[in-house]
């Protein structure tokens, strides 16, 4: 089987006044179906850069990225958007659910871009809640939900379109551990029993270890990690 997300020579330039400066140089990657990829980094490695590439957020300067063999990388604003509505699901660190909405109602809102009748968008957004261990919390408004629980319906909403692909910003980067650890355990679970392919941002190398593997970037390239470069060199 070929690869979900295919990236050759993929580069991101960003104009700062007179000065240019490239996020991204020349990355290559193929994310296989099913994948669960950790992506790690320092402080203004491109990691970011590279999720918002391949979920769609962004046009490269250079190279390409296909998905699902698309090659997104040729579509305009209003087909990417299009596009983003039908095959991502989008996870960030803050959890960005409308404060006055209950949580089936939040989870809901991207079926509102689709042509499905409001009762089969009530029966989705119920599936999604149940999968993430939430059905009991649906008339709740964030508000009456912990930080954990307000990112495992940021979950279930970004699930709910039944996307090609999961795109994760630093998911647990405002959650205790504890919190931490039930969403990526949902993550995973995502990944494993219902075939999910996932893509995740993170700084946190306990993260890192819920995700089948890890690439890091360092100035804009993918590089070897300092372990196993020693490794290799022993």
């Amino acid at each position: 089987m070929g690869a979900l997300v295919e990236i050759r020579s993929l580069s991101k330039v960003y104009t700062r006044g007179r000065q240019k400066v490239e996020v991204l140089h020349h990355v290559d990657l193929d994310i296989a179906p099913g994948d669960f990829l950790a992506l790690m980094g320092p402080s203004g490695s491109g990691k970011t850069t590279l999720l918002n590439l391949i979920g769609g957020l962004d046009s490269p300067t250079e190279g390409s990225i296909a998905v699902g063999g698309e090659r997104i990388d040729r579509l305009g604003q209003s087909q990417l958007a299009r596009w983003r509505a039908s095959h991502v699901g989008f996870v960030f660190q803050f959890y960005n659910l409308l404060p006055m909405l209950s949580a089936a109602r939040n989870v809901e809102l991207p079926l509102l871009l689709t042509k499905l009748p409001a009762a089969k968008r009530k029966r989705h957004a119920a599936v999604a809640l149940e999968l993430v261990g939430l059905a009991d919390r649906a008339s709740h408004r964030p508000g009456e939900l912990s930080g954990g629980q307000q990112q495992r319906v940021a979950i279930a909403r970004a699930i709910v379109s039944d996307p090609t692909l999961l795109v994760c910003d630093e998911p647990t980067g405002d959650l205790d551990r504890q919190s931490a650890a039930e969403v990526l355990t949902l993550l995973q679970r995502l990944n494993r029993d219902h075939g999910k392919t996932i893509v995740m941002v993170t700084h946190d190398p306990k993260a890192a270890e819920y995700a089948s593997h890890t690439l890091h970037l360092d100035k804009g390239s993918l590089v070897e990690p300092v372990e196993a470069a020693a490794q290799g060199a022993s």
